[in-house]
């Protein structure tokens, strides 16, 4: 998955367990778990805000995006494909 979830690096920098801050969210351990292990389909808006509250940052410092192995070299080859039958 393109988007990458940096909870570990602001756990670190807070010096702060996931058992503290799964508590302080409001969120089970489980699923902190999730969201720090790349396994998330999603997080609520309410969530993020939580995060950030509790880890005083921004959202932009928990998530990045990181383009996936191969998609620049795909997204070439659709466009010159499409180069070819226009």
């Amino acid at each position: 998955m393109p988007i990458v979830v940096d909870v570990d690096v602001m756990l670190a920098r807070r010096k702060m367990s996931a058992g503290e801050l799964a508590e302080r969210v409001g969120i089970t351990p489980a699923n902190l778990a999730v969201l720090k292990n790349g396994r998330a389909k999603a997080v609520r808006f309410t969530t993020l805000g939580a995060l950030c509250e509790v880890l005083d940052c921004q959202p932009g410092d928990l998530l990045r995006w990181e383009p996936e192995p191969g998609a620049a070299e795909s997204a070439a080859d659709a466009v010159t494909a499409a180069g070819k039958h226009g």
